[in-house]
Formats: C-alpha cells, structure tokens, sequence
C-alpha cells in the first residue's frame, strides 16, 4: 500500500489486502461499490448479499450493534461439503463401507445452529456428539431416529441410564469409555435395565500433532485408556459376555491440526489398533478419528497453527486410504468412518459486527515555530530533527529521536525538566515519527525501524463490542480472527490502527491481524466520516465463541440473527435473540434486580431528607436508573 495504490484503489485491491481471496474460502467476496458479501451458490447461480443489507435488516427489526449474523446457508454447504468429499474420497480409493459424521455440540451449542445441522445433516446420517448430560439431553431432543450419537467425557449412573434408553428408544447411543471406572458402572446399569449398550473405547495415540491443542494426544493426555487398560476393558468385557458391544474405537489426534503428515501418522496408529483388536475377534464396526480437521484463519494453506497445509480433499483421501493401505494386509473389513469435525463445520458460520465509536490519533499537536529559550538541549535537538525530518536517515533518525525521548522522560522523573516541556519533547518526538514513517511508505521501504514507526504511530479504534464477551479466543490463546471493515472498501484505507474494546482491561484489544502479506500487529483502516457509522467484522467465529464468553465488566450477550439467503437474492431472517439487559446480567450474578432498584431508591430518598436533592430530581434519577436496568449492556449510539 503506497501512493500509487492510492491513485489507482479498487475493491480488488481490498480483497487482496484484507486477504478475503483467502480465507473466505469463496464464502466471502467484496463487490464492487465496496461492500463485503456473503456468497452462496444455487442450482441458477451464485447470489451475493452485503452484509450491510442484512445489517439493515436487523436494525429494521430493533437489533442495534454489535451484532452476531449466523447465516444458515453455510452450515448447509459446509456439512455437504465434508460428507460429499468424504463420499468422493471412499468411490475412487473402493474403500468397502462408508462415512457417518458427528458433529460436537460443544463447538456451539445453540439452538439455531444445532436445529439446522440436524435438520440438513439428516440427510448423510450426520450424527451428534455430547460430553456432558446437559449436552446429552440436548442431543437426545434434536437428534432424528436411527442417528449416531457419540458420548465422549466422563459419565454418571444418570448419563449411562439416558444413553441406555436412547438405545431402546431407536438412537445408535455409544458409550465411548475414557477411564476403566466407567465400565462397572455400564455392565450393571446395562443389565439393572436390560438394555444392551453400545460402546467404543477411546485410545491414548503416540502419535504428537501440532498446534495449539498437543495435549489431546500422547501418555499425558487426560482422556482415554493406556494399551494395558484397552487389554484389560477388552478382557473384562469377554469375561461378562458383552464383547459384542464393543463396536467403536475412538482416538483424538487434536483439533486445529495443521499439517497432513502428523494427522497421516496418527491414523495409520489408530488403524493398528483397529486391526488387531478385529484380529483378536473383537467385533468393532466403527473407528471414530475424533476432531483436528483445521480452519485455514490465515489463508495461506502453511503449517502455522492458524493455518493448514492441506484442503478438505487431501483430508479425506488421507484418512480413507490411510486405513485402507493399513487395514488390508491383514484381512480386516474396512469399519465405518466417524470424525467430529465441529470447528471446520461451523467457523464460517458467524460472524461479528461492530461499530466504531471513536478514534485515538498519535499525531503532534500544534508546534513552535522555534524551540523555547532555555529548554534543555534534548529538546532543542527534538525540535532540530523535527526540521531536517525529509533528509536525516530513518534508520539513525528514528534510533536517535526515540532515545531523545526517553531521556527526556528520566530527565522529568528527575524533575529536571517540567511538564509543559515533556509536552513539547513528546509532540516533536511524534512530528518526527510521522515524518519518517510517511518517506518510507512512499518510498514503499521496509525496514525494522518503519514497522517499528508503524505499530508506534497507529491510531486506537474503539469498537462497541467486548473481546471477553464476544471473541474470548483471541485474549485467552491468542487466537488470530480475520477482521475487516464491511463497507468503503472502494476507498483507499488510509490509516492503520488497532482496535479496543469497551472494558477497561488493557487485553481488551485486537492487535494481531491477517493481510495478505500475513499477520500484522495493525490493520488498514478509514479514517472516520461524521454522521456515519464506520462498521467492522470479525470472520469464521462460529467454533466455541458464543458458549466460551465471560461477563467482564458486565457486557453480556450481543443482539443475534440467523439468516437465510434466498436464491432470488433476498434473505429472511429464521431466527433473532436480542442481547442481554443489563437486569439480566445482574441477576446473572446472583443480584435480585427488584431488590437492587429499591436498594437504589432508598438511598435517593435519604439524599431527599438531607437535602441534596428535590423531589422532581429524585424522580428523574429513579426513572433513568429504572430505565437503564432494561437496556442492553452495550454503547447506545
């Protein structure tokens, strides 16, 4: 991005730059007035909607920003995707069974999406998985008859008895074992019942991945049985007659696994496995490969651990021959297929929009025409650089003028310089730095010191959104989601900024982005219009976002809408929550809102005895006080 982009800026340009060519993964496109659409194909061709019409939308129906758009089309393509692939990868390798997908509730467990995943999943006999008896209960009420539902985590006598009635009931409920305690447990819930169980063991790979999840796998792992524990299950299974349960075997390689080699090695170790468990008459059915299908957040298909070296096809033709070339030498029949791919389902579902509210420039005020009489020498030699900005070195000029600053800053520690002239030092020390930093853009120099200047220089855009709320990933494993502004996209950005959100916590931030030319400590962005709103998205957010948000500084859930895009171009709007209020979040925390307002009213009425204040005042602070409790938590533009 230099001057001659500026002349000749097109909305091309702004895919480039922003890396929308990469990582929206044909979801996502920018048109040609400017504006980032979502894309979805149709029999009659692809139709394209701004995501500023469907904001339009929600505000017509009341839902202010921010804003959470789910857009149900996806999930669709995205579960047709992976089965269909899954279906090509097995016809041509003449793998001799099929693949049955389940999808982690966990990932997202809301209604909208896990209503359209088992709505549209029906179709390829696309199960569900639960860790936890609530989500076990959520399953059980979703899933359609004759769907796999695979039950991971550790498991009470109340868990064990819902899963042993799904089975009565028509559901394909596995137990998958993580610990040997469970089994007893099993055996006596199963006969206690007369209910047969379906189980599968999960196995502890030695196989490492990659990434920011290589704790799954591996002797540490906290879930699934060493080789002596699977011996001895399996053992005491024959022992109790009931080897003919025993239909699954289920590993965890990762999640997010970004290289292809690493997933290769852990299946072909869970096909062994496989192998000689059916050798030892083990009637398995099922081998269940867990998650690790990774989202390519970065787009630049590498091994980083945002990214993957691999698309969707190598994935699947990797696992199918994989336990093929593993499988056949030893006779045994091929099993079905499970992964739990959740992330790589729903990450382009949702998405965040915000708008900005204000702007933090680091530009130099006002300055003298000449230094004062009397300042120190650092500061005149400021004011000096300052002058000779278009011809001293940037490299030695930017070491020098920074060094000048901090100095200054002992010296007024030390109270041998006073504020005003910290002031000035400091303005000038900005002058100088955005002189040098503009030369080198120009020049479309790089350089340790420009990218220094870059990241000293950009400006704070602060969104009306909460991190912790909202994108919670980002702050605790730092997490890379791609943002972009939605509109102006046919203009040329010409600042560079990161953005804050509302808390007062200095993690409160997004300061790592994805561009084209890779990850960047800031982000192209427009300078503000007045009377506008300025409107930034968060893309491929839909994995463990909406469930992994906390309540800092009290913001709750934002307004939310799942649209669905119509093949004439229009959308309607399938389901819409409005966001939490601030008496919902309250009471969230153990505060009766009724109590809480008449808390408040008594302390007015105390500043009415006392004088502070009138009657008319009193009434007009108890009515905004009451009032503000029905609001939502987020900044009202």
């Amino acid at each position: 991005m230099n001057a001659t982009s500026k002349r000749s800026w097109t909305p091309a340009d702004a895919a480039r730059v922003y890396g929308i060519d990469h990582w929206g993964q044909d979801h996502f496109a920018v048109s040609e007035d400017g504006r980032i659409t979502v894309r979805v194909p149709f029999p009659s061709g692809e139709v394209a909607v701004p995501l500023t019409d469907i904001l339009q939308g929600a505000n017509d129906r009341g839902h202010a920003l921010p804003l959470l758009v789910r857009i149900e089309n996806f999930l669709d393509s995205r579960l047709a995707l992976l089965n269909e692939t899954f279906r090509d990868a097995i016809s041509q390798a003449g793998y001799q069974n099929h693949y049955n997908g389940v999808f982690p509730v966990k990932v997202n467990q809301q209604s909208a999406v896990i209503e359209e995943i088992v709505r549209f999943g029906s179709r390829y006999g696309h199960g569900l998985e639960a860790g936890s008896k609530p989500e076990l209960l959520l399953c059980l009420a979703s899933l359609y008859e004759n769907g796999l539902l695979i039950c991971n985590g550790y498991k009470d006598r109340e868990f064990i008895d819902l899963g042993l009635w799904a089975n009565k009931l028509g559901y394909r409920c596995v137990f998958v074992i993580e610990s040997p305690n469970e089994l007893p447990l099993i055996i006596a819930r199963s006969r206690a019942l007369g209910i047969s169980p379906l189980i599968g063991l999960r196995i502890k790979v030695s196989a490492k991945v990659g990434g920011l999840w290589t704790e799954t796998s591996g002797d540490r792992s906290s879930f699934g049985l060493s080789t002596a524990q699977l011996i001895a299950t399996v053992d005491t299974l024959r022992r109790e007659n009931m080897l003919d349960c025993l239909q699954l075997l289920h590993c965890h390689l990762g999640s997010q696994i970004p290289d292809i080699e690493e997933i290769r090695n852990g299946v072909r170790e869970a096909s062994r496995f496989y192998a000689d468990l059916a050798g030892e008459g083990v009637p398995l059915r099922y081998l269940d490969l867990g998650g690790g299908l990774a989202v390519d957040y970065i787009g630049n298909q590498s091994k980083h651990s945002h990214s993957r070296n691999y698309n969707l096809a190598d994935y699947c033709n990797c696992i199918v021959r994989t336990i093929q070339e593993t499988l056949d030498p030893t006779g045994v029949a091929h099993p079905i297929i499970v992964t739990e791919s959740g992330r790589a389902t729903v990450a382009h579902n949702t998405m965040l929009l915000f708008n900005i509210l204000d702007v933090m420039r680091y530009e130099p005020l006002s300055l003298p025409d000449m230094p004062p009489q009397g300042c120190h020498p650092l500061t005149a030699r400021q004011y000096q650089l300052s002058q000779d900005a278009a011809a001293i070195d940037l490299e030695n000029g930017y070491r020098e003028a920074l060094a000048n600053r901090d100095r200054i800053r002992e010296l007024f520690r030390e109270g041998e310089i006073r504020l005003r002239e910290r002031s000035l030092a400091e303005n000038l020390f900005l002058a100088i730095a955005r002189n040098l930093a503009e030369r080198g853009r120009a020049a479309a120099a790089t350089s340790p010191a420009l990218d220094a200047l870059t990241t000293l220089l950009a400006d704070i855009y602060y969104g009306n959104f909460s991190v912790f709320q909202s994108l919670p990933d980002s702050w605790a494993i730092d997490q890379i989601f791609p943002v972009a502004p939605i509109h102006r996209l046919d203009e040329y950005p010409e600042r560079v900024g990161t953005i804050s959100d509302l808390t007062c916590d200095c993690d409160g931030k997004l300061d790592h982005f994805i561009l084209s030319a890779g990850e960047s400590q800031t982000l192209p962005l427009h300078p503000l219009q007045e009377g506008e709103d300025y409107i930034l998205g968060v893309f491929l957010m839909g994995a463990y976002q909406e469930t992994l948000g906390d309540l800092h500084n009290l913001f709750g859930d934002t307004n939310v809408i799942s649209v669905r895009i119509n093949e004439e171009g229009s959308f309607d709007v399938m389901k819409e929550q409005s966001g939490d209020t601030i008496s919902e979040v309250l009471a969230m925390l153990e505060y009766n809102p009724a109590f809480f307002y008449e808390n408040f009213r008594e302390k007015i009425e105390l500043a009415v005895r006392g004088g502070k204040i009138n009657v008319a005042e009193r009434q007009q602070i108890l009515k905004q006080f009451s009032s503000q409790l029905q609001r939502q938590t987020y900044f009202k533009s």
